[in-house]
């Protein structure tokens, strides 16, 4: 391991939202950066973001503020129905504008991941390297000052570092994502037995769906993967007596584009987000890797960031060596483990409930909650 004098080497493994954002703040604070990405190319399927403001903000230290608001729209209006359309209640968007100054942003997963691209290419010496697969991640930290494991919920970095008692685990739930070429009225969330569909803006004239059902037979991929016929059929069958305009979207929708996995999350939580045992160089985990989460909360991207964000805003303000590059590291920890944690409990926990065959209960405590 290298004497920082000011800067210091580090790779980040795996060239997703948190990958891409952490290089990004390391390169701004003086570092020289690599980024390794095992796919051969950066991935363009499609879904929308949601980005809460604090996560807004933290992409403007990055300096993608900018690039995400050209391409984001507002979300602003948003219900929770049931399937023959009637509303129990109104998601809780006003009061994130009210509280923050800014109303909550949709944005396309490939547009902001090419404003992430955009931003490390205008260094012009950050390399992202496509194809390559992380094998020996002790040989990698032995010639840089840090390695970042950003590379998923498979994390090879985090499984080196930490072992494999944390790892995915099945939720029992096969979800579904698309964008329809048909501008939805209505935008929100429908809950049904065992079941429920999402509608959210993304652009003009495009409406951003997701949709989850029980696990049947074997279960799906943890990975995103183009559906079947068959699948496809299932999850028309599903969700085809909703109410409008949920069969429209998915006829809108071509099926070729329908990506299709089995959530998990990353269980049990790990007791730290880096290691710095002093034998080489420290690991730190950003994203899926630390604390990889079902989506129903919509927070899995914002808490990539907000660990982006914290990550190298604490390596900015370390001074050179490898101890006080060991402290910001947890300071990183501290800033984020129970943060991201509890973020991923609860999304958790709503998953149980939005996904409960009680309906009658859940119905009826959702109308309590506040319009």
């Amino acid at each position: 391991m290298t004497e920082r004098e000011g800067t210091g080497t580090a790779t980040v493994v795996g060239a997703g939202i948190a990958g891409l954002a952490t290089a990004i703040g390391l390169r701004r604070a003086g570092w020289t950066v690599t980024v390794l990405e095992r796919r051969t190319e950066p991935e363009r399927y499609g879904a929308a973001f949601g980005i809460h403001p604090t996560a807004q903000s933290a992409l403007d230290r990055l300096g993608v503020g900018g690039a995400l608001r050209a391409h984001a729209v507002p979300y602003r209006d948003a219900h929770i129905r049931t399937p023959d359309g009637r509303t129990l209640a109104r998601l809780p968007l006003e009061r994130i504008e009210g509280k923050a100054g800014r109303p909550e942003l949709l944005i396309s997963r490939p547009y902001l991941l090419d404003a992430l691209l955009a931003a490390l290419d205008a260094f012009g010496d950050v390399p992202v390297k496509l194809g390559e697969t992380v094998s020996d991640v002790a040989a990698l930290a032995a010639t840089q000052d840090l390695v970042v494991g950003a590379d998923g919920i498979r994390s090879a970095v985090r499984t080196a570092r930490f072992g494999a008692r944390s790892g995915p685990r099945p939720v029992s739930t096969v979800a579904w994502i698309g964008i329809a070429d048909f501008e939805s009225p209505v935008h929100g969330e429908t809950w049904g037995r065992g079941r429920f569909f999402g509608l959210t803006p993304v652009e003009p004239g495009r409406t951003n769906w997701y949709a989850t059902v029980p696990v049947r037979g074997a279960g799906g991929s943890t990975s995103p993967t183009a559906s079947s016929a068959a699948a496809e059929e299932e999850l028309r069958a599903a969700f085809a007596d909703w109410h409008d305009p949920i069969p429209r979207i998915l006829d809108a929708t071509d099926p070729a584009t329908w990506i299709r996995y089995e959530m998990r999350h990353l269980h049990p939580a790990l007791p730290s987000f880096v290691s710095a045992d002093g034998r080489t160089a420290p690991v730190a985990l950003v994203g899926d890797a630390a604390h990889a989460m079902t989506p129903n909360l919509g927070q899995g991207a914002c808490t990539a960031i907000l660990d982006a964000d914290a990550l190298t805003r604490a390596v900015a303000a370390a001074p050179p060596g490898p101890a006080a590059l060991a402290a910001a590291l947890r300071a990183y920890d501290r800033e984020r483990r129970r943060s991201a944690q509890r973020t991923a409990f609860a999304s958790r926990t709503l998953h149980r409930f939005m996904s409960t065959e009680r309906t009658w209960l859940r119905d009826a405590a959702v109308r309590l909650l506040p319009g």
